[in-house]
């Protein structure tokens, strides 16, 4: 019998013989796995190493009280995501590069048990009426589930893991998402209670960018955080999470990012923090920047600066109430401050590759102007990106900073000379 023999022997004795409830300990439930071990046929106890019984024993704790096989990736820090493709085929990301994971399920009933215990404490359904999900882990990681029939065989699971090694702006200028001068612009912005636009594709580190940055903003504000799903876990004491609601089975009872933006402006926010712009709260959102709001931010899928400008206008339309595109532009010339567009590099590294300033409009046209943009250089012969930041300018509103007791200098925003040759 091979270990994934012995461990599927090993979970259903201990089910039948403890009766196990979510109640029992681990260490309790560790001392019940090894005394069923030490029953196994005689010719079974003496193939297994003791390294073998230290694991059977974790991957069945694992089985009946954790996530199973996806436990050790889970606890694994140098893991950012997990993909479940196939019972036999698990991938996780480390360091931005995606690969085959060691991990196997027994099959496809098995990765919907454990998705369903994910999911017990969501509040959130999985069912042929609704065949896919998002929901949060006690950690703060983020999953996504589609079932069958949508997805071909077995449920697809990627989960996007909490990192809770990124606290502030100073952890992702030591991962190089950014230099140093970046950060004390964007810090700046934050307390000057600029309006932020973060744009970037999916998996390239956007709202982990906001929530270092929101560790800036006042502890006196009250601040209301709206997305699908929670990924914000803020360290000020001030907050109100509010979390969308799917409809119920008889497709009653839905609650859209619109509606708790809607509902956020009655609540005396100093701040709003829109987790995703997907739709028609595209116009709230401009709507809340321009008409006193000030220092919201809110995330978009878009490529460029100039492509999230060109989103966020066709989003608004959706709104339906008729607008000309000039009044839209207009809005969000006057309410978004700063663009920040951020890439996953072709190495898996994280970047942000534009600080862009919206400048009003000119020739009917949401001007646009780099502050910082990072210029990728070359690749060496292991695949590595290199590349730097670059100073490209200053923004027109440094008056706006100097106001309030901030003091940017000009040379910040100043590419240095270089040094006199030898």
């Amino acid at each position: 019998m091979d270990l994934n023999g012995i461990r599927r022997q090993l979970r259903e004795e201990v089910t039948m013989a403890q009766g196990v409830s979510r109640s029992i300990t681990r260490d309790s439930l560790g001392e019940a796995i090894q005394r069923q071990v030490d029953r196994l046929p005689r010719d079974v106890r003496k193939s297994l190493s003791d390294g073998d019984r230290a694991m059977l024993v974790q991957q069945v704790i694992d089985d009946i009280l954790g996530f199973g096989p996806l436990q050790p990736l889970l606890a694994d820090r140098s893991v950012t995501e997990i993909m479940v493709l196939a019972p036999d085929a698990v991938y996780v990301e480390r360091g931005g590069i995606k690969q085959l994971a060691e991990c196997r399920f027994n099959d496809a009933n098995q990765v919907r048990v454990i998705v369903e215990r994910m999911m017990s404490s969501s509040g959130r359904r999985l069912d042929e009426s609704i065949p896919y999900c998002d929901f949060s882990l006690e950690d703060g990681s983020r999953v996504h589930v589609i079932i069958p029939p949508l997805a071909v065989g077995c449920a697809q699971v990627t989960i996007r893991k909490f990192l809770d090694t990124i606290r502030d702006i100073n952890d992702l200028v030591t991962f190089g998402t950014l230099d140093e001068r970046m950060a004390t612009f964007l810090v700046a912005c934050m307390r000057a209670k600029q309006s932020l636009l973060f744009s970037g594709a999916t998996g390239c580190g956007k709202t982990t960018t906001l929530a270092a940055l929101s560790s800036y903003i006042d502890a006196r504000e009250r601040i209301v955080t709206i997305e699908d799903t929670q990924e914000l876990n803020l360290q000020q004491d001030h907050v109100v999470p509010l979390l969308t609601r799917m409809p119920n089975i008889e497709g009653k009872g839905e609650v859209t990012l619109r509606d708790l933006l809607k509902n956020s402006f009655r609540m005396r926010p100093s701040r709003i923090l829109l987790g995703e712009i997907r739709g028609a709260e595209a116009m709230d959102y401009l709507q809340a920047v321009n008409s006193g709001h000030r220092g919201c931010c809110a995330v978009l899928h878009a490529s460029s600066p100039a492509d999230a400008v060109s989103r966020l206008e066709t989003l608004a339309l959706y709104a339906g109430l008729n607008l000309p595109v000039e009044a839209i532009r207009r809005q969000m010339a006057s309410g978004i401050d700063v663009i920040i567009q951020q890439d996953q590099l072709h190495d898996g590294s994280r970047k942000i590759t534009h600080l862009t300033a919206v400048n009003g409009i000119e020739n009917g046209e949401v001007k646009l102007q780099d502050l910082f943009r990072f210029d990728l250089e070359s690749t060496d012969s292991e695949g590595r990106a290199h590349g730097s930041f670059r100073a490209v300018a200053a923004p027109d509103n440094l008056d706006v900073f100097r106001r309030i007791g901030i003091d940017l200098p000009k040379d910040l925003f100043v590419e240095p000379r270089p040094g006199p040759g030898p």
